[in-house]
């Protein structure tokens, strides 16, 4: 059958006009969320902080999108990617959030050389990054000369963390420090303030032992230290490899102290271990036991939605949940996704953000992006495979929301 012609082209202008609304109705759907990404490693030897931080943001915009409606009118739309724990990884993962996907900011790196790879891509783009995790001391302050500064954090930088875990080693009669760290750029940040902090005390590290990701077995360089005559050793490195560190003390029979920065706490440090990771102190801001009603209820929320009775990496998920939440009421503040706003808001927040580390107030400012300051600090230990308050003081101060200092 013949078409008439005038019908043919009343047929091409009603699809065309579906498609338009079609088009429009996918654009309306995007404009109704905010979107923000978050990148971190999902797998490899660094996937118990990724994954427990990425869990602690789902928990926060769960509770943003259904209990507020969302912040500004619009709903939260996580986009998450996978930086492997990789450098080149990470920097295209910027590339593609600030680019392809538009993000109004990001909540990302984990690992310090990852985070120093991404941070010119946010810094150019001007849109705000909040990292959650990685401390390695140079990640806020590369741009913070900056007229405008876009990088922030959520997590305790080295230059505090290695002042706390050396005044550890002082207080407990410890002179002869053995140092081990990676080589990565986490490793060589945290090595650098470890002697920096050791200095201040008059000390210098008598053996200094440096190695790469992968390592299955540290046994030379531990027995370089213990001839060395070391009294203590300090861990600068991720959970596996501190593993192999502690297991290669334990083969030597060597009776060491160890203490270090927070991967100690991860479960990949702990349970490939075993009893070698008995005993080793570890500096943290969060420990997974029973403190605050705002802390509690964050535990209890994360063990019913995940299934996990023992978070992975317990301090990344609850600096993953406090930095979404901080970066709730900037949105709400600016009132907007817009990514200059956000970052205006953030360094001058008006209200008080109750957080799972402490209660936020004034996080930021023009001039200091680090929203952890040391006093948040407290000295854990493994203690039967898990992780303890060191001192019965700190366990009943936990119940105290400890401020930013100034």
């Amino acid at each position: 059958m013949k078409m008439h012609r005038s019908t043919v082209i009343r047929r091409h202008a009603s699809i065309a006009t579906a498609l338009v609304l079609a088009s429009f109705s996918l654009c309306a759907a995007a404009a109704d969320t905010i979107k923000i990404g978050v990148s971190c490693p999902f797998t490899g030897g660094s996937a118990d902080m990724g994954i427990s931080v990425r869990n602690g943001i789902r928990l926060a915009v769960e509770e943003m999108n259904s209990w507020a409606g969302g912040v500004a009118g619009k709903k939260i739309e996580l986009v998450e990617r996978d930086d492997q724990a990789n450098p080149e990884a990470g920097k295209k993962v910027a590339e593609e959030l600030v680019g392809k996907e538009k993000v109004s900011a990001t909540i990302g790196a984990c690992n310090t050389g990852v985070g120093m790879a991404m941070l010119e891509t946010y810094q150019n783009a001007k849109v705000p990054l909040i990292i959650p995790v990685a401390t390695g001391t140079p990640l806020t302050k590369k741009f913070a000369g900056a007229p405008e500064h876009y990088i922030f954090r959520v997590s305790p930088r080295d230059e505090v963390q290695a002042p706390f875990i050396v005044a550890e080693v002082v207080k407990r009669g410890f002179r002869k420090v053995a140092l081990f760290a990676d080589t990565t750029g986490y490793g060589e940040a945290g090595k650098n303030d470890v002697e920096k902090a050791l200095a201040a005390q008059n000390l210098t590290p008598i053996s200094v032992q440096r190695f790469e990701l992968g390592v299955k077995d540290l046994s030379e360089q531990v027995n370089q230290a213990k001839a060395a005559g070391a009294d203590v050793v300090i861990s600068y490195t991720v959970g596996p490899e501190a593993a192999v560190l502690a297991k290669s003390i334990a083969k030597q029979k060597w009776n060491v102290q160890i203490i270090g920065s927070w991967p100690l706490s991860w479960r990949n440090f702990i349970d490939p271990a075993g009893d070698a990771a008995e005993g080793a102190l570890v500096a943290v801001s969060f420990i997974q036991q029973a403190s605050f009603q705002r802390r509690n209820a964050f535990i209890s929320a994360y063990q019913q939605k995940y299934s996990s009775p023992i978070i992975p990496a317990p301090m990344a998920a609850a600096q993953g949940y406090d930095a979404m939440s901080i970066l709730f009421y900037a949105i709400h503040q600016a009132q907007s996704g817009d990514p200059e706003k956000i970052k205006v808001a953030l360094e001058d927040l008006q209200r008080q953000v109750s957080g799972v580390i402490t209660t936020y107030d004034k996080p930021f400012s023009r001039n200091d992006h680090d929203a952890l300051t040391s006093n948040m600090l407290v000295m854990g230990v493994v203690r039967k495979g898990q992780i303890d308050y060191a001192y019965k003081q700190d366990a009943q101060k936990s119940f105290v929301v400890q401020r930013k200092a100034p």
